[in-house]
């Protein structure tokens, strides 16, 4: 398989591609580092993007920025860091990709716990998550061509200990469960689902 990472600079996306690329062809795509370079919020960065990939069988997304601070600081310029990054970044990646994918090709988003346990300075992602998650539903059955779309949500990972303190009582995902979850949705037959990671 053809298979595109963005954000794959990233803490989740090195490790899912260093685990893909033992079998498929992997593109790796990030903001400043990788294969191809793409920023999220643009269009035409996307649009770009995918001319110089090419067709492909399945795009996985590990990307998207969201504002992660205290709320007195969240005005509506740091609220739209999540808007047009994790959230608008990662629709317009299928809604332009979906003229690029193969048949029966998948779109995997990521979105995260903080969606149904928010957390302290977290506001900003979790709506973000959201609004992901319910794209992810509606996408699925007006997508063509038998293409699938779902999206992996997992808590805060152990490759992330700056993280920790963020999440009290969370148990850390370990990185070989999150890559399952994104296996399950590359590989496997679900559509519209919402992958949730737990330990």
């Amino acid at each position: 398989m053809k298979i595109i990472i963005v954000g794959a600079s990233g803490t989740m996306g090195q490790y899912l591609a260093k685990a893909f690329e033992q079998a498929h062809e992997v593109i790796k795509v990030g903001r400043r580092r990788g294969d191809l370079n793409v920023d999220i919020t643009s269009t035409e960065s996307i649009e770009s993007m995918f001319k110089q990939v090419g067709s492909f069988d399945a795009l996985i997304s590990t990307a998207g920025p969201s504002f992660v601070g205290p709320w007195k600081n969240l005005g509506l310029r740091e609220f739209r860091t999540g808007i047009e990054g994790k959230l608008l970044g990662q629709i317009n990646l299928v809604l332009i990709g979906q003229h690029y994918i193969n048949p029966k090709g998948s779109f995997t988003l990521i979105s995260g716990g903080l969606t149904y346990e928010p957390q302290l300075n977290f506001a900003n992602a979790s709506t973000a998550n959201g609004g992901v998650e319910a794209f992810v539903r509606a996408a699925a059955i007006e997508l063509e061509n038998e293409v699938r779309i779902n999206a992996v949500s997992p808590t805060v990972i152990e490759n992330s200990p700056q993280y920790f303190s963020f999440f009290p009582g969370e148990i850390p995902v370990t990185m070989s469960r999150l890559e399952q979850g994104f296996r399950k949705s590359v590989f496997g037959a679900n559509t519209g689902q919402v992958i949730s990671i737990r330990e």
